[in-house]
């Protein structure tokens, strides 16, 4: 019997954001209230791969399939993902994607696949989120889980408790709690730490506090200070304060429960520290390490480019639409003739879909990392989007009003910004946000006028201007359009620049009042954009070919394609 273990899914330790994982140093499953990590960072993508079938027969019974789980799983620990080398050789895979025909895959060959998309995710996320990090987070109080662990942890410790008050007590919990904590503080060393790595060794020698026991000789409260002690020397600076707390708790059943409390804390201070030293190192050898971890995918799952291939697919069409409409709107315009379409414009218009996708779709499989981050971005553009559109029709209706104000820009972002906030929920009533939005500038404008010592607004003035502004959301709106237009072609401009340029393109016309906003966004898109195709290229150029030019050699989309 052990100390009830903290759950290690969330709620309990989870990323933020991303999956939930075992932390360094973390206690044996196996324990009441423990439960074994299921919901793998790039899980969902796998079970919406197409073409994949899983065969049962009379042979593969459910005790077998259990067996495999179990085996899968554990394979897939943090030791195993510490074992993974990122210094991949790309030399040793071909510089295009293999592909093969579809074909049934067995359960060991899915898990296979979790494992790998788990490990890619996972460096993803550490590599280019910088504020990626673990949280210690529990049950809610009034939830059913969080009861249940409350009843079942009060259980364990009122059995401890009335073991040791026993005449003569009972030591044997006791002891594997002390042989527990000796676990733990000894997985917080670093290699060469050997002094106080014996002196651990040596004071919670579990062969000799058991030869205590049967003396009754066990000091308890001195082997529970000398762990305080060494917990003080090996926690981060910000445990200081729960150390101090540790020393001043007298019960010594709860001074166990609160030091458990306390390592699980530093289990996720040691895993952070660990995350933060690796990050660098993961930059650095990333590329390679996703290509190849994405072609083992690719080897154990031929559909895992199915969405990404109707993703450029969609946007082969869209092109040869839009120069379908240019042919037909230009006289003596030769129809007959093949249009030529580049590789690098199909990419590039589609990472600008990306900005617009419905996130209720699944996103191409080259994309999956970067979810989160695309759809953070579309959400802030639409934000945007909404203040260019107020600023243009503010300008055009009462131009005269406000050109002697400095600052009128930035006055009106901090009125309309926290009214827009959260626009991006279904519940937002953005008609009423916008009216809102309305009534406040016709009052900023009136009060700037009667400081000056001009007339204020007409009644129909600010009518007009609070009706334009409110319209924003019709579908159609000239004045979204036309901003949304503006987006396009600034965001369009910046993809095709070469990827060492460092400066910005020109600002569009009716963008300059969100131009830092603009430029801010541009760079973070711009980023994910060029690191994807960095990783993806071989992938991509593969496709292009087949859907472009298929009875062209593969090199000529991939030079292109890995040019930009």
């Amino acid at each position: 019997m052990g100390v009830p273990e903290e759950d290690t899914n969330s709620p309990g330790w989870v990323f933020k954001p991303g999956g939930a994982v075992r932390g360094p140093g973390e206690r044996r499953a196996g324990r009441p209230g423990g439960t074994a990590g299921s919901d793998r960072p790039g899980s969902r993508l796998l079970l919406q791969l197409k073409g994949i079938r899983m065969p049962l027969n009379d042979d593969q019974n459910s005790d077998s399939d259990s067996s495999r789980l179990s085996e899968s799983t554990a394979a897939s620990s943090d030791s195993e993902y510490s074992r993974q080398s990122f210094n991949s050789d790309s030399s040793s895979k071909p510089s295009s994607p293999a592909s093969s025909p579809p074909k049934v895959i067995t359960f060991d060959e899915l898990m296979a696949a979790t494992r790998n998309l788990s490990n890619w995710t996972l460096a993803h996320e550490i590599a280019v989120n910088a504020n990626f990090c673990i949280k210690h987070e529990d049950f809610p109080q009034n939830s059913f889980a969080g009861t249940v662990k409350q009843i079942v942890h009060k259980a364990f410790w009122d059995h401890l408790e009335s073991e040791l008050n026993e005449d003569p007590p009972e030591y044997e919990h006791a002891i594997k709690l002390f042989e527990e904590i000796k676990e733990i503080l000894l997985s917080f060393l670093t290699p060469g730490a050997n002094r106080i790595h014996n002196q651990i060794c040596e004071v919670l020698d579990t062969d000799l506090i058991r030869q205590q026991a049967e003396h009754n000789a066990v000091d308890i409260p001195g082997l529970a200070n000398y762990i305080i002690n060494t917990m003080g020397k090996l926690c981060a600076p910000v445990r200081d304060n729960d150390i101090k707390q540790l020393k001043a708790t007298d019960n010594i059943v709860e001074l166990l429960r609160q030091i458990f409390h306390v390592l699980d804390l530093m289990k996720v201070d040691m895993a952070n520290y660990t995350i933060k030293s690796l990050r660098p190192y993961l930059w650095h050898n990333l590329v390679d390490y996703e290509r190849t971890k994405f072609q083992e995918i690719l080897e154990e799952t031929p559909s895992a480019l199915n969405l990404t291939t109707e993703w450029i697919k969609e946007s082969i069409e869209d092109e040869l639409s839009s120069i379908s409409d240019e042919s037909s709107s230009s006289p003596g315009a030769d129809s007959s003739s093949k249009p030529i379409i580049s590789p690098t414009l199909v990419l590039n218009n589609g990472y600008l879909k990306l900005l617009q996708w419905d996130y209720c779709k699944t996103i191409p499989e080259t994309l999956i990392t970067d979810e989160v981050r695309l759809q953070e971005l579309r959400e802030k553009l639409n934000q945007l989007k909404i203040i260019a559109c107020i600023s243009l029709i503010t300008n055009n209706m009462v131009g005269a009003a406000i050109v002697d104000v400095p600052d009128f820009a930035d006055q009106l972002k901090r009125i309309s910004l926290p009214l827009l906030e959260g626009m991006n929920k279904k519940s937002f009533d953005l008609k009423e946000a916008l009216n809102a939005i309305g009534v406040q500038i016709c009052s900023k404008v009136n009060k700037s006028l009667t400081e000056r010592g001009l007339p204020t607004l007409s009644e129909e003035m600010q009518s007009n201007l609070m009706g334009q502004i409110a319209h924003i959301v019709e579908k159609n709106n000239p004045v979204c359009s036309l901003i949304d237009k503006r987006i396009q072609l600034f965001l369009r401009s910046l993809l095709a620049l070469p990827g060492v340029q460092k400066c910005m393109p020109t600002m569009p016309g009716g963008l300059s009042v969100i131009q830092a906003e603009m430029e801010f966004v541009g760079s973070q898109y711009a980023s994910i954009v060029n690191f994807n195709k960095k990783v993806y290229g071989p992938f991509y150029a593969n496709i292009l070919r087949k859907l472009l030019f298929p009875e062209a050699p593969i090199e000529k989309a991939e030079a292109e394609t890995a040019g930009n």
